[in-house]
């Protein structure tokens, strides 16, 4: 068996951006909410025979809470935010597993599934499918990977750490450093992408890193100013890694129960909706070639 984990959050937002406006028959923009559909219904006619979609159908989370900069709803384009309730409800017309989160994030629904999947012996493959850094933490070798779909790249740990100079397991402590500007924090300063991953190549984690650069065991452009900076600021740094480290004990069920067996009635509705009167058609023959 192989599992699909999709960011339906991203996929909403590219699609609003990429694809133009498709007005429904009650005058309601659709056009990234169509997009989202034919992706998923594209993903499902490639092979995916168990997928589950995490979408944030509250933007705010608890991590709102321990950063007063952390990212909000706030300048998001209304007619974008009106549909995210009309993507959760059109994937679950087309049959899919839909995770819409309201405490915690999308990106938490991923990181929960992705280790119920690892876990169960029935499953082959884990493929976590959004270009999303925060996501990369989940990738274990050899069954859990992280896909890029737009831009057809997968990553394993080996390319993880290519990417970002370290592996899959200090992402967190690499994201605290650097900061994310996707979510609102700012990191520590003076640290960028090349000098977090030089030192937490060597430690991994904020914990290990030594407060006096003359005890560091890796060379380092400024690692006097670098180790000052994190001995004063451990506890914001540590509450950086907080945020930027998914959460894996989201409500998301069992894999079994992510299979795809087919549109449910309602699908019919949301193709005129969506001005798709082919993808009824298209999600039933592929059913009943499954079955």
């Amino acid at each position: 068996m192989q599992v699909h984990l999709v960011d339906g959050t991203y996929e909403l937002f590219r699609h609003y951006y990429a694809v133009p406006e498709h007005q429904s028959p009650e005058g309601t923009d659709v056009g990234a909410t169509r997009g989202v559909v034919g992706s998923m219904m594209q993903l499902l006619e490639e092979g995916a025979t168990h997928v589950g979609v995490a979408t944030d159908h509250i933007i705010e989370s608890f991590r709102n809470e321990l950063w007063p900069g952390y990212k909000t709803g706030e300048g998001v384009d209304p007619v974008l935010k009106a549909q995210f309730p009309l993507v959760e409800d059109a994937l679950g017309a087309l049959g899919l597993t839909v995770w819409a989160e309201v405490e915690l994030e999308a990106d938490d629904a991923l990181a929960s599934a992705a280790m119920v999947a690892e876990a169960d012996p029935t499953v082959d493959r884990v493929v976590v499918c959004t270009p999303d850094k925060d996501l990369a933490q989940c990738v274990r070798d050899p069954r859990v990977v992280q896909l890029d779909r737009r831009n057809d790249k997968l990553f394993d740990e080996a390319a993880v750490r290519a990417k970002f100079g370290v592996g899959p397991a200090s992402i967190p402590d690499w994201l605290a450093l650097v900061g994310d500007s996707a979510d609102g924090f700012p990191g520590l300063p003076g640290w960028g992408a090349k000098s977090a991953a030089a030192v937490l190549a060597t430690y991994e984690h904020l914990d290990a890193i030594p407060d006096n650069a003359r005890d560091w065991t890796v060379d380092v452009r400024g690692a006097a100013r670098l180790a000052g900076t994190l001995a004063a600021q451990r506890p914001l740094a540590d509450r950086f890694r907080v945020l930027a480290t998914l959460r894996t004990d989201g409500n998301v069920g069992v894999p079994a129960a992510w299979r795809w067996a087919g549109p449910t009635d309602a699908l019919a509705e949301w193709a005129d909706r969506l001005g798709s009167p082919a993808l009824v058609g298209r999600a039933r023959r592929l059913a009943e070639a499954r079955t």
